[in-house]
């Protein structure tokens, strides 16, 4: 179905969404009776591990939730039923002292299935169970399939058709493709589940960390992964052809578990096509009209790949006024807007583009960003005002037609990474658009550059990609590495800048 979603939040769960838990969970098990948690179970959960009991929020609404204890790992280890391992549904079997982190109960409200919120609550768990040092996650999980195949298939042949994708199960094939295997068959183990005869499967996830040092739940990351779409100028013969090519590559770098993909300035230019033959200003301020589905569309896959989208550029009418614009789309569901400041000669005389009037930064899960359009990359103060105020990582989506173009945006951005002790990651278009005025060739080379010290590569470049070929650029970069250069630098630029002789701040 189609989402009309503004928000989307991942927490822990308090006793005030009783009410709302309630109703989703009794929405997710429809044919199971007495399918929900009673409210004092819930407050006993929480009062003995609040941090592993977590829901998802969507737009102020509890559609989903993960539940779990900690529990011996001798107790996991036994043949058990889902009475024995929750101490009779009164989870006396839970110890803060234990080693596995047992999942209880997740579920998904069935008009939100399909934004792969499930998945964004078990990377929570994983998250969890590497933060309290735990050995691995366990649990039982249904087999909601099975009861249309019991009359030929044992359980174990069903399993193994399962993992072959010669059948599907809905919940089976969700967690084997979520990294968790098989340990064995329990039978009887949830009484009235029909559907899967009673029977479960015993699953796993091992921390691959067990033993470090305990963190806690909801720190702040230090390993950020960028990843960066080098796009090709093709043509598209409508919208759906454009989101179907995005798609493609936030499906690409959201499989390798990237915080951020970032796309190039003015990259939805083939959609420019179908008004070539009006004049270069009529033609863009046409094209503006895809900015808002646009919007609603990135919006909807951040939520439905859990990463945060940049979505380069494109122009976008604000009254009169046509602007070199783009957004940041959040994996929560929001979105904020930038708007490029400084405009070439060539975007005011062919189009008429107005240049924007602010500059910001914007707060996102993995600390503070700053955006700029290609142009303004050339222009120190801008990145220098976004350092003072937090930023730890520059992203420029630019669009050159010429090597020379480009080697000013790679230099200018390399000398914004070295000056301002932060990440610069640069994305860009490549190749050919013959039929759209004003768009002929393209060059581009996605690189993500670094200050310059001992803790980073010698030439201040992290990574580049190919030049002039379509792919992406996966990334990772440390933003601990940037608090150790600030406090213990060869040199430190951002500190031993001389206020008493000059000093840079907005106007606005």
């Amino acid at each position: 179905m189609t989402h009309d979603i503004k928000t989307v939040e991942l927490r822990n769960l308090q006793l005030e969404d009783y009410k709302q838990l309630k109703t989703s969970m009794i929405e997710a098990y429809p044919t199971m009776e007495n399918s929900y948690w009673k409210e004092e179970q819930i407050e006993k959960l929480l009062d003995i591990f609040p941090e592993g009991q977590l829901v998802i929020v969507v737009d102020g609404k509890v559609v989903g939730s993960a539940l779990s204890l900690i529990l011996d790992e001798d107790l996991v280890d036994k043949n058990h039923d889902y009475k024995k391992i929750t101490g009779n549904y009164t989870f006396s079997t839970h110890n803060d002292d234990g080693e596995i982190l047992y999942g209880i109960d997740v579920f998904i409200h069935p008009n939100y299935r399909g934004l792969r919120l499930g998945r964004r609550l078990y990377d929570a768990r994983k998250e969890l169970c590497e933060q309290m040092n735990l050995k691995a996650i366990v649990f039982a999980g249904r087999i909601p399939n099975y009861a249309k195949h019991a009359e030929e298939l044992t359980p174990k042949e069903y399993i193994e058709k399962v993992k072959k994708k010669e059948v599907h199960d809905q919940v089976l094939s969700f967690q084997l493709s979520n990294d968790f295997h098989v340990i064995r068959v329990i039978k009887n183990y949830l009484e009235g589940d029909k559907k899967s005869k009673e029977y479960a499967v015993l699953l796993e996830w091992n921390n691959i960390y067990y033993e470090e040092s305990p963190k806690y739940f909801n720190t702040d990351k230090s390993i950020i992964r960028l990843g960066l779409v080098q796009w090709q100028m093709r043509s598209l013969n409508n919208l759906e052809e454009f989101f179907n090519q995005a798609e493609f590559f936030i499906d690409a770098v959201s499989g390798y578990e990237s915080d951020f993909a970032l796309f190039p300035e003015l990259f939805i230019a083939p959609l420019m096509a179908d008004y070539n033959h009006l004049s270069e200003a009529e033609a863009i301020r046409e094209l503006a009209k895809y900015a808002e589905p646009i919007k609603k569309k990135f919006q909807e896959l951040a939520i439905s790949y859990n990463i945060n989208i940049i979505t380069g550029s494109m122009p976008y009418l604000d009254g009169e006024h046509l602007y070199n614009a783009g957004f940041l789309c959040k994996r929560d569901g929001t979105y904020e807007m930038y708007r490029k400041i400084h405009i070439t000669p060539n975007e005011v005389f062919h189009w008429g583009i107005t240049g924007g009037d602010t500059i910001q930064t914007f707060d996102t899960d993995c600390g503070k960003i700053g955006i700029i359009v290609c142009y303004d990359v050339e222009f120190p103060e801008l990145s220098r005002i976004m350092a003072d105020e937090g930023m730890n990582i520059l992203f420029v989506p630019f669009l050159t037609d010429t090597q020379n173009g480009y080697t000013r945006v790679k230099h200018c951005a390399q000398a914004r990474a070295i000056e301002n002790e932060c990440y610069v990651a640069i994305a860009g278009c490549v190749g050919n658009l013959p039929k759209v005025n004003n768009m002929d060739i393209q060059y581009a080379q996605a690189a993500v550059f670094t200050p310059s010290d001992f803790a980073f590569p010698s030439n201040g470049i992290k990574a580049e990609a190919t030049p002039n070929t379509e792919m992406t650029l996966i990334v990772d970069v440390d933003l601990d590495l940037l608090k150790e250069l600030h406090e213990h630098g060869s040199v430190k630029i951002m500190k031993d800048r001389r206020h008493d002789l000059y000093n840079l701040k907005k106007l606005k």
